[in-house]
C-alpha cells in the first residue's frame, strides 16, 4: 500500500469527489483532505492510500495533472513526515543593537 500526495485541489473538492476520481484507477484505501484546524476549510492538499503499489503507480501516471474542479491536479508519491528536531532554544541570548537598559546611548 503506497500513500500518494495529492496537490493543487479546489478548495470545494470533497473527500468523495477524490475517492470516485481514484477508485477509477484501483482500491482506494483511504482520501484526506488537509484542512485548517481554525477555520476548518481545505488547504487544497490532501492523501490517498491506494491498495497496491501497482495501483499507486498506475494513478500517479494517469491522474497527475487531471482536471478536477477546474484546478489540474497534482499526483506523487508522498514523503514521509520530516522528523521533529529535539528542543533547545532558539538561539543566543544578546540581542543587540539598542540600550534596553533606560541608560544614556552613546552615539
Amino acid at each position: 500500500m503506497l500513500k500518494l500526495f495529492v496537490g493543487n485541489l479546489s478548495f470545494n473538492t470533497t473527500e468523495d469527489e477524490l475517492k470516485e476520481l481514484f477508485t477509477q484507477v484501483g482500491t482506494v484505501q483511504s482520501v484526506t483532505i488537509i484542512k485548517d484546524k481554525y477555520t476548518n476549510n481545505s488547504k487544497g492538499f490532501g492523501f490517498i492510500e491506494m491498495g497496491s503499489n501497482d495501483e499507486a503507480e498506475k494513478a500517479i501516471a494517469q491522474l497527475n495533472g487531471k482536471e478536477l474542479n477546474g484546478r489540474n491536479l497534482s499526483v506523487a508519491e508522498a514523503r514521509p513526515p520530516r522528523e521533529r528536531r529535539s528542543g533547545g532554544s532558539r538561539g543566543g541570548g544578546y540581542s543587540g543593537g539598542y540600550d534596553r537598559g533606560g541608560g544614556r546611548r552613546r552615539y
